[in-house]
């Protein structure tokens, strides 16, 4: 585990679901795991809400909808399915009044050197896509 509760992103994070849902008054704890693995990133994100699981999806559906590298995925996520694109693949379950979001990026495309294309692509008009249809390696 990589600086739970303390990462240096949960201050954007939290300003910006503030900024998303003004009435938003929940803990949003953040938790980034480092593994036996070359690459990536694996984080657990867990807040409590009222809503159903069904409701929590259909939220996140809507939002990321028009968003080419993240997916929401019906199955447990695994790290293999991002090494070498510029994906993000996010889970959610329900625990309770717990909503548990789990969240799979290969950190050295998504990272930085993913971002700074998709940027680029967007600032010259070009498919944001351009140059990022990668697939992952193997699985």
């Amino acid at each position: 585990i990589y600086k739970p509760f303390t990462h240096q992103h949960l201050g954007e994070i939290n300003e910006t679901i503030s900024n998303l849902n003004q009435q938003n008054s929940g803990t949003i704890n953040f938790i980034p795991v480092r593994g036996n693995f070359t690459r990536g990133i694996f984080a657990s994100i867990y807040t409590k809400t009222d809503k159903s699981l069904d409701e929590c999806i259909e939220l996140y559906h809507n939002y990321f909808q028009n968003t080419p590298f993240v997916h929401v995925s019906a199955r447990p996520i695994h790290l293999k399915q991002v090494v070498n694109t510029n994906n993000c693949l996010l889970h959610l379950e329900k625990h309770g009044d717990n909503l548990l979001i789990t969240s799979v990026i290969d950190n050295l495309v998504k990272g930085a050197s993913g971002q700074a294309i998709q940027n680029m692509n967007i600032m010259f008009g070009w498919d944001e896509k351009e140059g990022l249809a990668l697939k992952a390696s193997n699985f």
